[in-house]
């Protein structure tokens, strides 16, 4: 039995969710959301708690017990208090700033880049050099967040670039001047 599949997922005051065939709905205070569960996997809604059940012992099926649980508990989640992800840029000149629906990226190439920000998605901007990006959908605060790092990668000599709030960059020691 999956660790992760047993645990009830607790359904917090002001979300609704809904169940049509193998289509799951939950709807919150910040949105709705909703997914299909793989053919094999039950979920069974009760007053305040959802379970996630498997009829059988698979392969598939226990692939899917611990995933539709956890997609479950992120759906709850988002619907309700949503997730954010936090970014640094640092580099001297390095800045940025949201115009209407596109982050406006100044990093070191020779024009700015400007990067759409998808439907669903949040994206604030403090000092010119923290950007907090949130949403509903973990999966796509995630992307996006993972999309804006990925245009400048913070490198190794300097540590310049776009890194996420927190982490930690493994300096690499330059050219030493030979005598």
């Amino acid at each position: 039995m999956s660790r992760i599949g047993k645990m009830p997922v607790e359904i917090p005051p002001g979300v609704k969710i809904t169940r049509d065939e193998s289509v799951i709905r939950v709807e919150g205070p910040r949105g709705r959301l909703f997914m299909e569960a793989p053919k094999g996997i039950d979920v069974i809604l009760g007053e305040r708690l959802v379970e996630i059940k498997r009829p059988s012992d698979g392969r598939k099926e226990r692939a899917s017990h611990g995933l539709v649980r956890t997609l479950v508990a992120n759906m709850v989640k988002g619907v309700s208090s949503g997730f954010e992800k936090g970014l640094e840029i640092s580099g001297v000149g390095y800045r940025a700033e949201v115009t209407g629906d596109k982050l406006k990226l100044t990093i070191g190439f020779s024009a700015p880049v400007q990067y759409p920000i998808p439907e669903g998605i949040q994206v604030k901007v403090d000092k010119q050099v923290n950007i907090m990006v949130s949403g509903i959908d973990k999966q796509l605060v995630g992307q996006v967040a993972a999309e804006i790092r990925g245009l400048k990668r913070p490198e190794p000599y300097k540590g310049k670039g776009i890194k996420y709030a927190g982490e930690k960059i493994r300096r690499k020691v330059g050219k030493s001047v030979g005598a």
